[in-house]
């Protein structure tokens, strides 16, 4: 049976985070996965904290962008974590989110390549060799040396077949629906495959606009045709700009929400986490979930 994650977004004050962390250990879930979102909370300072409150969670740094970030800060920062917590630290790599980078100035063009050197230099300097790259996005000298997994949060095809060629593994975003995460996951080859499920017990309100926020992006186009919604992503992506939520929640509706994550009463979250496993990954990783009770009780449910 698939591990069960916890993803932790960024938004919750990170003197909540030592608390979250513990109960996701106690409920056991075997990863904390601390997504990099843009103009959120620092998810080095986040695992940092999570690390330091727990024995034997593992933490991954989710979707560093080498955009944002140049790939030798990113695994200097991962491996300064696995120093002091060796054999629990996984790094993740992602161009990021489009609009997100937009937002901060940033251009993003050639992600497959970007994504590509990034993840040779971060294996050579984990491996301990020189790190020289003279590469079309990034020029680098340099040495390290840590065994850490690296993997790649991907849901188009180039991408996914990057990660099984050249990495551990490979994640997949958050408000996939299970038929898009299995064709993601015929494309994506070797290595160890986990989804992000957004997950929420009780009525889909306190969901719609997480939800909402992934599947404005164009990316996710064939996302929701696959999954059989009917969504507005222009209209959505302008309800978000304009900040207006009544327009998201029409939007984001009880069947968009059904068929893009795991809501309901405690067998309902229990069976579409089960639905999210039997397509085959290694690992499902709650998202949505905010707060100490929420993952306790959550963790509770679907271990029952």
């Amino acid at each position: 049976m698939a591990e069960l994650g916890l993803a932790i977004d960024g938004r919750a004050p990170l003197k909540d985070i030592a608390a979250q962390a513990q109960v996701a250990e106690a409920g056991g879930a075997s990863t904390l996965w601390i997504a990099c979102h843009l103009f959120l909370r620092d998810p080095v300072t986040t695992a940092a904290l999570a690390l330091a409150a727990t024995k034997r969670i593992k933490v991954a740094l989710m979707a560093m962008s080498p955009y944002s970030t140049h790939p030798v800060y990113i695994a200097m920062a991962a491996a300064s974590l696995d120093e002091i917590h060796p054999g629990r630290v996984i790094l993740c790599l992602g161009a990021g989110a489009p609009a997100d980078l937009k937002a901060a100035g940033i251009d993003s063009a050639h992600p497959l390549v970007a994504i590509g050197e990034a993840v040779k230099i971060c294996r050579q300097l984990f491996a301990g060799e020189m790190a020289d790259v003279d590469g079309r996005m990034f020029k680098v000298d340099g040495n390290g040396g840590r065994n850490i997994p690296l993997v790649i949060a991907a849901s188009r095809p180039n991408m996914l077949k990057l990660a099984g060629r050249q990495t551990d593994g490979v994640l997949i975003s958050a408000a996939t629906s299970p038929p898009f995460v299995k064709a993601c996951l015929e494309q994506a080859g070797a290595g160890r495959k986990s989804c992000i499920v957004s997950t929420r017990l009780g009525p889909p309100d306190a969901i719609r606009r997480p939800i909402g926020f992934v599947l404005r992006g164009a990316h996710h186009a064939e996302n929701i045709r696959l999954g059989g919604a009917s969504l507005d992503q222009q209209a959505l992506a302008a309800a978000y700009a304009a900040e207006n939520w009544a327009e998201v929640d029409r939007l984001v509706s009880d069947d968009v929400v059904r068929r893009h994550a795991a809501c309901g009463t405690p067998q309902e979250v229990r069976a579409r986490i089960d639905e999210y496993r039997a397509i085959g990954l290694d690992e499902v990783v709650l998202g949505g979930l905010d707060d100490a009770s929420a993952i306790a009780s959550t963790l509770k449910a679907i271990n029952r």
